[in-house]
Formats: C-alpha cells, sequence, structure tokens
C-alpha cells in the first residue's frame, strides 16, 4: 500500500500537517523514533496518563529522550577545534511522540511583521548571511489563527503594542499572573517598558476537552499530567480520530530512498532493529532543524547550503535575590514577557553604533524564576547549612530572573553535518553541531543585560548577576559553549533562489518534487521569539497547499 504522506517526526510540525491531511482524506504515517508517552496505546484519540511532577524522571533519566549515551551528537566551535571536542547532549528537544511541545513550558508569540523583511528593514550585518525571508506576516495571518484554534492559546488582545495585526482574537483570555510577575511587571513599567501577558499553548480555561491549568510550576521541561498544554497532543489526537493516520513510534527512518526528482518513501528500523520499506507519494520532514539535515545527508541529499545558518538564541539570563519571597516555584513557568528588546531605542541603535555594527536585535524577555526543589539543593553545600539553606530557599523561592531569547544571526560557519566516526546505538552517523555566536549576539548581550538588571534592582534586588548560553567566549571551547536554548533554526534555509536555498518559500526542496521540510529549519532568521508556533504555521500551510 502506498500512503499518501509519510510525516517524519511528531512534534509541532509534523502534528500540524498530519491535522490537516488527515482532515482533507489523506492517509498517512506519522513516524517518531522516540517512545510513546503521549497518547494512550489502547486509544490514542486520548491523552495518555505517564507524565508526573517528578524532577529525577524527567531532568536526569531522560524520559522524553534522546538518552546521549545512546543517541549523542557531537560539537565543536569551529573547524580549528579538529573533528569535534564535546560528544554527548547537545541542544536537545525530546525524542518522544509529541516531539518538543511535550517539554516546552507552552508560550507561543507570533513573529512581528518586519521579523520577515530583516534584511530591507535594518541592512546587512557583517559576516552573517541576513536576508528576508521568501513569505510574509500577512501570508501567514491566516494560518497563524488557524493552529492558534487547533491547539488553544491563551492571551490578551491589544496587550502587546508591537504585535502585529490579528483577524481573531486569541482563543483563550490569559491565566493567572505568577506572583513574581506582578512585581516585575510593575518595575518595568516604571523604567518605561511594555510587558504583556505570555500568549501560552496553556488552557486558562477548559478547552478542547482538556482542563484549564492547575498553575502547578512544573511545565518547562516536563510533559503536562493533566495535559492543560494543547501543543501537540491536540492536534495528533485529532488526526488520529479521523481512523486515517497510523503512529509508529520507536521507529527510525534511517534514509529518504529517491528515484529522479522524485522520493518513493523511506527505509525504516523498527524497535526491534529489522528493517523495512515505507513507501508514500509524499514524504514530509519535520525532525527538527538538528535532526531534519542529518537525515538528509543520510539520504545523499546535496546542497551548499544545507546544514548551514543553524541558530540556536543566544540567551542573557539575569538573575536578581530578593528580600521578599517571589514563590517562583508557583503558577506556569512564565506568565509575562516584553518585546522591547527586540524593536530596540536609541540606545541600542547608539550601542551598535559604538560597536562597528548596522544595529542589534535582543530578544523576547521571559520574567520568571529558577529551580525546582532537586535542582535547587544540588546547588547547595552539604552538612547542616544544606537544611538551612533549603528551608529558607534563596535560589528557588526568593530569586527573580529574566532570559533573553536573543536573535541569532544566520553565519554560515554554523552547521550541521555528520559526524565522520561517532555513530548512535543503531550505527549510524550521528549529527555534529559547529557554532559559534557572532559579534552581534555578544554586543547584543553586553547592551541588554545591564538594562535587564536595572528592572530587578527596581523591583528591589539585593544583588543581580548576568550570564549567558552558550557562553560569550570566543576562543575556543569550554562546557558553557554548548548551546542549551533548546530552539534550533535554519538550517534547510527556504527560499525562492535554488542556488542560495534549500526548499522554495513552501517548505519544498528545490531538488526534489514531493519532499516537503515542515519544521524549523526553513526559517532564514531566528527573530527573538520562540520558533514553535511559528514552525507549525508553516507546516499547516505548506500542507494545505499540497492538499
Amino acid at each position: 500500500m502506498t500512503l499518501d504522506a509519510i510525516i517524519i517526526g511528531s512534534g509541532p510540525g509534523g502534528s500540524a500537517a498530519a491535522d490537516v491531511f488527515t482532515a482533507a482524506g489523506w492517509t498517512v504515517a506519522i513516524v517518531e523514533k522516540g517512545r510513546n508517552h503521549l497518547l494512550d496505546p489502547d486509544d490514542m484519540t486520548k491523552p495518555s496518563s505517564d507524565y508526573s511532577n517528578d524532577e529525577i524522571k524527567f531532568h536526569n533519566r531522560y524520559f522524553l529522550g534522546p538518552d546521549p549515551l545512546v543517541e549523542p551528537r557531537t560539537f565543536r566551535t569551529s573547524e580549528e577545534d579538529g573533528d569535534r571536542v564535546h560528544v554527548g547532549e547537545v541542544n536537545s528537544v525530546p525524542s518522544t511522540v509529541g516531539g518538543g511541545g511535550t517539554h516546552a513550558d507552552g508560550k507561543v508569540p507570533r513573529f512581528m511583521p518586519g521579523d520577515f523583511r530583516l534584511l530591507s528593514d535594518l541592512g546587512p550585518q557583517p559576516d552573517a548571511d541576513v536576508a528576508d525571508w521568501p513569505v510574509t506576516y500577512d501570508e501567514l495571518e491566516p494560518f497563524y489563527g488557524q493552529v492558534e484554534r487547533a491547539i488553544g492559546v491563551a492571551g490578551l488582545d491589544g496587550a502587546n503594542p508591537f504585535a502585529g495585526p490579528r483577524a481573531d482574537p486569541f482563543p483563550m483570555p490569559p491565566g493567572a499572573p505568577m506572583f513574581g510577575a506582578v512585581r516585575s511587571v510593575a518595575a518595568a513599567e516604571r523604567l518605561g517598558y511594555h510587558p504583556y501577558p505570555a500568549p501560552t499553548a496553556a488552557n486558562s480555561v477548559p478547552y478542547d476537552g482538556r482542563p484549564a491549568c492547575n498553575n502547578c510550576g512544573f511545565c518547562a521541561f516536563f510533559g503536562c499530567p493533566i495535559h492543560a498544554k494543547g501543543d501537540p497532543v491536540a492536534l495528533l489526537t485529532r488526526a488520529m480520530a479521523t481512523g486515517r493516520a497510523e503512529l509508529l513510534s520507536e521507529t527510525f527512518v534511517s534514509k529518504i530512498c529517491f528515484e529522479g526528482r522524485r522520493a518513493t518513501g523511506v527505509d525504516l528500523v523498527q524497535a526491534d532493529g529489522t528493517t523495512r520499506f515505507l513507501a508514500a507519494r509524499y514524504v514530509i520532514v519535520a525532525a527538527g532543524a538538528i535532526e531534519t539535515p542529518r537525515l538528509l545527508l543520510l539520504s545523499d541529499v546535496e546542497h551548499p547550503a544545507l546544514g548551514r545558518y543553524l541558530m540556536v538564541h543566544f540567551q542573557t539570563i539575569v538573575a536578581g535575590g530578593m528580600p521578599y519571597r517571589t514563590y517562583a516555584e508557583r503558577g506556569r513557568s512564565v506568565t509575562h514577557v516584553h518585546d522591547d528588546m527586540i524593536v530596540g531605542d536609541e540606545l541600542s541603535r547608539q550601542a551598535a553604533r559604538d560597536a562597528g555594527l548596522s544595529w542589534i536585535r535582543g530578544g523576547l524577555v521571559e520574567h520568571a524564576g529558577a529551580a525546582m526543589p532537586i535542582m535547587e539543593a544540588k546547588h547547595y553545600p552539604p552538612g547542616a547549612v544544606h537544611n538551612q539553606l533549603m528551608a529558607d530557599s534563596p535560589i528557588r523561592k526568593r530569586l527573580w530572573a529574566f532570559t533573553m531569547q536573543g536573535e541569532d544571526l544566520p553565519y554560515p560557519g554554523n552547521r550541521v553535518d555528520l559526524d565522520p566516526s561517532v555513530r548512535d546505538a543503531r550505527g549510524f552517523p550521528v549529527a555534529r553541531v559547529t557554532y559559534r555566536p557572532g559579534r552581534h549576539e555578544l554586543v547584543a548581550h553586553e547592551h541588554f543585560g545591564p538594562r535587564l538588571a536595572d528592572i530587578l534592582k527596581e523591583m528591589g534586588a539585593e544583588w543581580t548577576a548576568v550570564t549567558s548560553s552558550p557562553g560569550r567566549g570566543n576562543a575556543g571551547f569550554t562546557p558553557d559553549s554548548v548551546p542549551e536554548s533548546r530552539h534550533n533554526m535554519g538550517t534547510v534555509r527556504m527560499g525562492t533562489d535554488p542556488r542560495t536555498s534549500v526548499t522554495d518559500p513552501f517548505g519544498r526542496l528545490h531538488d526534489y518534487d514531493n519532499v516537503v521540510v515542515a519544521d524549523s529549519s526553513v526559517f532564514v532568521t531566528s527573530t527573538g521569539y520562540g520558533p514553535t508556533l511559528t514552525l507549525a504555521t508553516l507546516s499547516a500551510r505548506a500542507a494545505h497547499h499540497l492538499v
């Protein structure tokens, strides 16, 4: 039997495509190399009950995968490092049914209209290959709305003065604010910033048969035990309910098979190690911006831009200790954000001029707290002082922080390719990541970090500290050099020119007529926003185009 489509990856991109295809009557197979903890194996139209508020399970035992001993990646800061300087975990997104949507805290902002025309609006940058997207905000707006309704997004219309126009209101109102966010919002406003309730794919009220968030605090890096997070469980359960989708978990796609300009299907490695071929009219690749180029390279796809322009968001993290309790462990992981560091002002423009840059852009600033109890406990010394510190909880209950998802520019040297000698447990070459921040990222970090610290001081912070991820060092490898944002973008760039882009504006490979990339690999620039909503929107748009 030849399927209409094989979808490789079950995260937000793959599930958005599956939802569109099955609604149109297509038969699809959703192939996921990770385990299924999201859908009830006895009835895949319903969520499973495998998730729990368990730090050890999720943070230390790789419950959502991938286990870096079984499926490592390798890393280097540049070719001068040799083949690699690190083997293990490298900015891994969960390898499980539901992909990255399962562990995210659910922030799903839209990009701004100007994010799609960065080169035209702001101009080039030294060393980076900044380009305009081949799509506009206006073209994506209807699909943004479609995906927001499908997964359920809570937000406040008109709260963000920098947002693009919306045809429809948010499906839900925002949820309850965190206590610390109430204080940081007020402090930010006093200093002239514009914080607002973060658009969040976590129900503030019952929605689509799923309950409202109960503000347990276990959002970021955890699967939601009550499935209040709709991305991507809502999309997958709806696709499975049509009877036209099959979910193949613990199944690895080792190769896309081609005859001329068309893919005929894929080679699979099943959980027991046996292999088979699966045929389809279309192959949709939604494995993420590291695993997607890896698969294309394993499939002998060639293009000079394939794997290049990796972007990960250069995070500026600013923490402050408060003389009062912030209760950061309660509520959703992030309830408020602000965009001012993306838009910029005269101070940031002057900082760019001083550094010899055309411009600098920061990113979405998340107002949030810090550690869970076990994570906190690991930071305190042993003995009697440990018990006292845990009771006082200066990290968990008295700390407040900002994380800025700083815009990462597309540099050709930041890339994904196949490691020449390291293999995964199945015997296939692993992805090798080469990454180093550029001058733009470092200048933006140095400029915006102290300004975020000023907001914490306005809150009453007794001390502040500024750091970054990846590390700021630009002179070789340190353990802090490995990215940790979980935001991977840009390795299979879209565009209209086949010489400089790997896919067309709908994610279709220029050189193959029926292979479509439906994840953040196609991003032309990273913007300063999390990629989830936009990658799902691009996937839905591409799927509608094929239908």
